[in-house]
């Protein structure tokens, strides 16, 4: 009997979280502050993170201890699945092996609450009463909310108007949690109302979301905020996806030629594939790929370069590939891949030629996912699905060239709050949506020159 599952005990859930700086070639250049363009001080965070997260975003050190109270969160749904998509394998005619690793089976759906908890972990152990935060598709602000819940803090979600609009059950979710939903751009605050006195009906955005809800934590001295990608303390507590996967590939006695997640801030990306890029820069043979959507081509068309993480220009510069602060994507249903800036760690790992970068139009991403649940069973959420068409092209190359190829890709969240995109795709109502050149320049041209 093949083996579909490869499951690991709780006693496996790894106990320590990866920091691939340690092991960089050359170092990521420093966040700056945002009014002196000079590197960041901890203490300008303060307002902002507690100073464990401080810490943990500045550390080089290889291996971080995970807390005891955040590993016995974690027991409620660690260590996930690796599944080996023998159906899916079958369907393609491919001589490749597929691995999926699933983080669905989390509370929330996705694998947004791993660092989730942790954030909700330090900020109560440091006396913070309230977080808030933004969410796009609404997998970071259902994590967030549920984080909150678990530890007793209130949580305060500004939700991209128009995923607000398109994912009703998302929102319901995170009230179910205990949480204050509000659609953003909102007149909640002085970011909001700026935008809306632009543009009354703006559809939002994820940088117009971090406008709101940074400027709500800086407000307020018992509110700190909280991010759900981009950020190194963020990819740092993920990678207990990639740690996971590795021992369960080593069960299998198997090693991927290539990783594949979808890529939109860079949380799950990071989360599955830095564990193995560790391997790829002392000397193993690997290739790591991350897939965004063609309406936001962050890593494919976006030049490196510092710039603001939102659109009201209130957080550090981050030298990071970027699309402009001000950059509005489209309203496409991979909510949580519409985000304008790439995490620096991934921009850092592209500009080393230690990741590619690949971009797909939405259609061909859902047609993918379709025949992945109709092969596996699962439905796959709308990011996830380009991760999906990535490893499925793997596939095909793999039999067009008559070899083997182990390929390995993050399955990052179900769909099963996103069926009003599946709907549309099957009715014949999704469009591509391929972003002109101007669009680009015209947002570029608001970087700061630094």
């Amino acid at each position: 009997m093949r083996d579909t599952k490869l499951l690991l005990p709780e006693s496996e859930i790894p106990r320590q979280w990866y920091n691939i700086v340690a092991d960089l070639p050359t170092p990521p250049r420093p966040p700056l502050h945002p009014a002196t363009k000079q590197p960041l001080k901890p203490e300008d965070l303060a307002a902002l993170f507690p100073m464990a997260l401080i810490e943990q975003e500045a550390s080089a050190q290889r291996w971080i201890d995970i807390p005891e109270e955040i590993l016995n969160v974690y027991r409620l749904w660690r260590p996930t699945p690796l599944f080996r998509a023998h159906r899916l394998e079958q369907a393609l005619g491919t001589p490749a092996k597929i691995y999926y690793k699933y983080e669905g089976t989390s509370p929330a759906g996705s694998h947004k609450p791993n660092t989730a908890v942790v954030q909700a972990y330090y900020n109560k152990r440091e006396g913070v009463r309230r977080l808030a935060t933004e969410t796009g598709a609404g997998q970071w602000g259902s994590a967030l909310s549920l984080a909150c819940s678990l530890f007793g803090l209130e949580c305060t979600v500004y939700m991209v108007k128009i995923s607000y609009e398109q994912k009703p059950y998302r929102r319901s979710l995170m009230q179910v949690w205990g949480a204050e939903v509000i659609a953003s751009p909102s007149n909640r605050t002085q970011a909001g109302r700026a935008i809306l006195e632009q543009d009354p009906d703006s559809p939002g955005s994820l940088g117009i979301a971090i406008s709101e809800a940074v400027e709500d934590a800086a407000g307020h001295e018992d509110t700190k905020y909280s991010l759900g990608s981009v950020l190194n303390h963020v990819l740092l507590h993920q990678t207990v996806i990639g740690l996971e996967a590795k021992k369960q590939l080593a069960l299998a006695g198997d090693y991927p030629d290539v990783v594949i997640g979808c890529h939109g801030g860079g949380s799950n990306f990071g989360g599955l594939a830095f564990p193995f890029i560790a391997d790829r820069i002392a000397g193993r043979e690997l290739r790591a790929v991350a897939v965004e959507p063609a309406a936001c081509p962050t890593l494919t068309r976006g030049p490196a370069a510092y710039d603001f993480g939102d659109t009201a220009q209130m957080t550090p510069l981050l030298y990071m590939h970027t699309l402009g602060h001000s950059f509005m994507p489209a309203g496409i249903h991979a909510g949580g891949l519409r985000y304008h800036g790439a995490a620096p760690l991934v921009s850092h790992l592209v500009e080393l030629g230690l990741v590619e970068a690949k971009a797909y139009p939405q259609r061909a991403v859902f047609e993918a996912a379709v025949q992945f649940a109709r092969t596996e069973g699962l439905l796959p959420a709308p990011e996830s699905a380009h991760a999906v068409k990535a490893a499925i092209d793997e596939a095909l190359a793999a039999k067009e060239e008559g070899r083997e190829r182990t390929i390995l890709f993050g399955l990052s969240g179900h769909g099963h709050f996103d069926l009003a995109a599946y709907d549309a795709y099957l009715a014949g109502r999704l469009e591509d949506f391929e972003l002109p050149e101007e669009a680009i320049a015209k947002a570029l041209a608001e970087v700061p020159k630094v």
